[in-house]
């Protein structure tokens, strides 16, 4: 049974668009916040922090939805060097999922900032203030950033690839759930 026989579950699809949402208002918040000296930038890291716990969050229900409802197979007819790198996009996306929002976390704990979520609500910190550690976890976070943009546009670029031109029911797997063809 491929992608074009049976489709991702209802919980898969909605994990994968809303992460997918936050994701990508988190990658222009985070570059919002670098690009900018206004006033706006409060705004934005208050804003960033919680969305990354959120992602944070739902990475792992994501992980789990995905050991109890795993995604259909790719066709058959798929060359092996794009099912070789389809299988590894997706561990990386699932890395970076995680990794960033820890990262950020690390990052903030390092420097002595609060991770506020909202109002009086904090997370804890889990590193030592550390000014050397701070510039490292912030030279990781960015490179993590770049590294987290190219998957999801050579994501989108894939996803394009199978429903413009390949037509085997790989996109409509995700947005339908129902088979392709």
């Amino acid at each position: 049974m491929s992608a074009a026989t049976h489709g991702f579950s209802v919980p898969s699809r909605l994990l994968h668009w809303l992460m997918a949402l936050l994701i990508l208002a988190m990658l222009f918040i985070g570059v919002g916040m670098v690009a900018t000296v206004s006033s706006r930038y409060e705004l934005l890291v208050s804003i960033h922090k919680p969305l990354g716990v959120a992602i944070l969050v739902l990475a792992a229900i994501r992980l789990v939805n995905r050991m109890i409802n795993p995604p259909p197979p790719l066709p058959a007819t798929l060359p092996p060097v794009q099912r070789l790198a389809a299988g590894a996009s997706h561990v990386l996306l699932y890395v970076l999922m995680f990794a960033m929002p820890l990262i950020g976390w690390g990052m903030l704990s390092a420097a002595g900032y609060p991770i506020v979520l909202y109002g009086q609500a904090q997370l804890p910190s889990i590193l030592p203030h550390n000014a050397y550690l701070y510039a490292a976890l912030r030279q990781a976070h960015t490179v993590c950033a770049f590294l987290l943009f190219a998957l999801v546009v050579l994501h989108f670029a894939a996803a394009l690839y199978h429903g413009l031109i390949r037509r085997d029911g790989v996109l409509q797997a995700m947005t339908s759930g129902r088979p392709g063809r």
